[in-house]
């Protein structure tokens, strides 16, 4: 197996540090809201629900900026992959339980996302593209002409996620019009 051109890994981290300050604004910017999201999961006592949300949207913080820092890109990637399968256990018990009404709290206020196996699926993918950027590279040395490709690589990905979030957001109410011609059509 060839190593991986080093500028594929700075693209996945860099798409990961877009993905992860874009989800700690959005906490940050109403930590009240994500307290209220985190408390829902029922996961912890609910009175330590806002410390909760407050060392979450920290540690998304650290992340953003050890991903893109060579020393520290490794562990933050596994920091990510860790911090990712936390969300995934906490969406998969409520799932389990049956609880797909409440927000996930990954996107703030704004858009309203309720838990779904999509959103195992895409934490997925993001841990996948926390290991692509710890994958085994080429010694090949980045000069500034890669700088070019890595941004476009790292925003054509930040934008697939956003895209993709935004589609999932918006899929109840995509199913309650597909569901209401159908409802006039067995009436007639």
């Amino acid at each position: 197996m060839s190593a991986l051109d080093p500028a594929f890994a700075w693209a996945a981290s860099a798409a990961l540090a877009l993905v992860f300050a874009q989800a700690a604004w959005h906490k940050l910017r109403d930590l009240g809201a994500f307290a209220a999201a985190v408390a829902a999961y029922e996961l912890l006592p609910a009175p330590l629900a806002p410390l909760a949300a407050t060392q979450l949207a920290a540690a998304e913080l650290v992340l953003v900026g050890t991903l893109l820092l060579p020393p520290a890109r490794a562990a933050a990637a596994f920091g990510a992959l860790a911090l990712l399968c936390i969300y995934s256990a906490a969406i998969a018990l409520n799932l389990a339980r049956g609880r797909r009404d409440i927000d996930c709290g990954c996107t703030g206020p704004a858009l309203r996302q309720p838990l779904s196996g999509w959103l195992l699926a895409r934490n997925a993918a993001l841990g996948a593209l926390a290991l692509l950027g710890v994958a085994p590279s080429s010694p090949r040395a980045l000069a500034l002409p890669d700088a070019l490709p890595i941004a476009g690589g790292a925003l054509a990905l930040f934008a697939l996620v956003l895209a993709a979030n935004q589609l999932a957001a918006n899929a109840p109410a995509s199913q309650a019009l597909h569901e209401r011609p159908q409802a006039a059509e067995v009436r007639r």
